[in-house]
């Protein structure tokens, strides 16, 4: 069995609240957990998380997944409700995000006794700020990215001359119908921060074990980002590239129950984490 909280952090500056799940093996601790990671208009609870963060308690681990800040995602935690605060999104917010969420893993804020090994999980945009935050760590124990950018330098001149003039982009939700609000900060974070966002070399950096997996049909994110991104990683590394697969595996949201990609993706997952977290 697998008991499940909910947590909350609030930032000392007043910052909106990172809110969470923690998914646990019943009885005494764990020793292990593994933080999850989602991407660009997704949150913890979206599609296949949740089943995810289940295997993932099963298999005996800990699994924290949380929504950032600037998600969009409401109180109710379930719609963007909340888009004002989606604008002010940015790289470095998420992973600095992503290391408050460590601190408080490792710490005594969400267990009893920290876990002694800890893994990290991300997907889309999220794998891209997962690796970042991993290489800035250092004190990791294991990797996987799903579908993970290689680039934060990836729109179109549209977009960017937008930003340029101060202006708003508006980005399609094509499942909520919504116009999501992108802010001119987002574009001057990444030119202002481009060294520490730099995805390729924090992947050099990485020594840890990492696995990569991607969909061959990815209509998000390119094929080829997780080559790039695997001739760019360590020894410990290894590739993944899953057949009929596009950037969610097949999974939906509201969750429609799983696909053979995505049972793939999960296998995969949970067999990287048990062999690196042991």
């Amino acid at each position: 069995m697998t008991v499940r909280a909910r947590w909350e952090i609030r930032p000392p500056d007043g910052s909106p609240p990172i809110r969470g799940d923690l998914r646990a093996p019943s009885g005494p601790a764990p020793r292990s957990a593994v933080i999850l990671c989602h991407g660009f208009k997704g949150f913890k609870d979206w599609g296949f998380f949740p089943t995810l963060a289940k295997a993932i308690a099963r298999r005996g681990h800990a699994a924290i997944s949380f929504n950032f800040s600037r998600s969009g995602i409401g109180q109710d935690g379930r719609d963007f409700s909340a888009l004002e605060l989606f604008e002010q999104n940015t790289h470095s917010r998420n992973v600095a995000e992503i290391r408050t969420v460590l601190a408080a893993v490792r710490g005594n804020r969400l267990f009893p006794e920290p876990p002694q090994r800890i893994g990290l999980f991300g997907h889309s945009r999220g794998g891209g700020e997962a690796i970042l935050a991993a290489a800035e760590d250092g004190g990791l124990n294991a990797l996987v990215t799903w579908s993970a950018i290689a680039a934060v330098e990836r729109w179109g001149d549209v977009e960017v001359n937008a930003w340029q003039r101060g202006d708003i982009v508006h980005i399609p939700n094509s499942r909520t119908g919504q116009q999501m609000p992108v802010g001119p900060g987002f574009w001057r974070d990444i030119k202002q921060n481009s060294g520490r966002l730099d995805i390729i070399r924090a992947a050099e950096r990485l020594a840890l074990p990492w696995l990569i997996v991607h969909g061959e049909d990815d209509e998000t994110v390119s094929l080829t980002d997780s080559e790039v991104l695997f001739d760019a990683a360590g020894d410990n590394t290894e590739l993944l590239q899953v057949e009929d697969a596009g950037h969610t595996f097949g999974a939906v949201h509201p969750y429609a129950g799983t696909s053979p990609a995505l049972e793939t993706a999960m296998d995969a997952t949970l067999d990287w984490f048990e062999i690196h977290l042991a």
